[in-house]
């Protein structure tokens, strides 16, 4: 990787830093064009380990089918040699699988700061050399557009304590997620270490089960980075997203969950297309929570972005009220006529409960903060069937004309 640049001296106009901006994209592909070698790389390297891995494992197996055929049984001393070198293969081949997909993340991030910061370039690039303002007390060239007169204490103080909770959640993810999982394979592997040097036979079972652990612990990592922030969202748009979480959430809840998109979807801008996912990925996970035995989510492309939320759950069976209407009673007597009405009442009772108990609500804290980000976001946010379907509707965002210079 190269070395950090020096930090630059604050520009005294917008030309000087746009001509800043345009060195940090150069920096930038030379970066990215390091990062691409080392993936290469690391895939080469990972390509080579997974063939020896193959190859160790089908000498092992050749191994153990001749002597088993000759009718006896393989050497301790070969047989823990070739499953010490199994062992190691398998790690390299894990570590240099999990080293690609660090370094394509930071490709990734990378090509987005780099696209950003071309994009802030060109709309520079409209106001000419216009200087910057400086505020007092702090030394000429430093960069102010206009003075915002600083953020009040308790705006900081929440911004920090959400940045903290954020943390909180993360690290507890990480604790009970992956890193359980590796502390589970550094034990597993311990196991296959002793015996390699103690009952080989045992060995290839053992490191066939420390391979499978390796397996699902990457897959648990991806999904949990999938659900931090899904780089799907930044490469693909919002519908292939959507696609993904609705059937990774209804496959692990066991729920069915229709998707469905209509029109011609297009990408919109970074903040409202991540805002809207982390909306709708919640209420599903929500309505999920809920015992929901079916989910739709379904988007409609018009001349807004209309997203809608339903949930669903099978009513109970009641059985027919074979009670006899009020005419029919009129010539029994009180008691009787008024214990069949009894009946009545609780017949129609318990098909109103069997309706409100179909209804799957949304909880009050989920809605509660789906109002609140859908309204920081000009979306607007509604419950409709009794709070068992979320309608979102969203505004394309309208193209900004380039600034022409006033004619004199």
């Amino acid at each position: 990787m190269t070395d950090a640049a020096p930090s630059p001296q604050p520009p005294a106009s917008l030309a000087e830093l746009s001509g800043q901006m345009a060195d940090e994209g150069e920096r930038l592909e030379v970066e990215l064009g390091e990062v691409d070698l080392l993936i290469a790389q690391a895939r080469t390297e990972a390509a080579r380990h997974e063939t020896r891995r193959t190859a160790a494992v089908d000498k092992l197996a050749a191994a153990t089918a001749a002597a088993a055929s000759s009718g006896t049984s393989l050497e301790p001393g070969v047989a823990a040699d070739l499953n010490t070198q199994l062992v190691l293969l398998t790690k390299r081949a894990a570590l240099m699988e999990s080293q690609v997909d660090v370094l394509e993340g930071k490709r990734r991030a990378l090509g987005r700061y780099r696209v950003a910061l071309a994009g802030y370039q060109e709309a520079l690039s409209a106001f000419g050399d216009v200087p910057l303002a400086t505020r007092p007390g702090k030394a000429a060239g430093s960069p102010r557009l206009a003075d915002p007169g600083g953020v009040p204490p308790a705006v900081s103080r929440m911004l920090l304590g959400a940045q903290e909770d954020l943390r909180r959640e993360i690290a507890r993810a990480m604790h009970d997620g992956p890193a359980q999982s590796l502390t589970n394979i550094v034990l597993q592997a311990q196991i296959v270490e002793r015996l390699v040097a103690t009952d080989p036979g045992r060995a290839g079972t053992e490191v066939r089960q420390l391979v499978a652990m390796v397996q699902q612990t990457l897959e648990a990592t991806k999904s949990f980075i999938f659900d931090v922030r899904p780089m799907v969202l930044d490469d693909l748009g919002l519908v292939p997203t959507l696609r993904r979480a609705a059937r990774e959430r209804g496959r692990r809840a066991g729920v069915p969950v229709e998707f469905d998109s209509l029109g011609p979807d297009q990408r919109l801008p970074m903040d409202l297309e991540s805002g809207l996912f982390r909306i709708l990925d919640e209420a599903l996970a929500a309505y999920l929570g809920a015992r929901a035995e079916r989910v739709s989510i379904r988007l409609d492309w018009a001349d807004q972005v209309e997203a809608r939320v339903s949930a669903s759950r099978a009513a109970a069976e009641i059985s027919p009220d074979m009670t006899p209407t009020a005419a029919a009673v009129a010539d029994l007597p009180p008691a009787l006529a008024a214990m069949m009405e009894d009946r009545r009442a609780d017949a129609r009772d318990a098909v109103e409960a069997a309706k409100r108990d179909a209804i799957v609500v949304l909880p009050p804290s989920t809605w509660r903060e789906i109002q609140s980000r859908a309204t920081t976001l000009g979306m607007t946010a509604e419950l409709a069937s009794d709070g068992a379907e979320l309608l979102l509707v969203a505004d394309f965002p309208v193209p900004v004309a380039p600034m022409v210079d006033a004619q004199p």
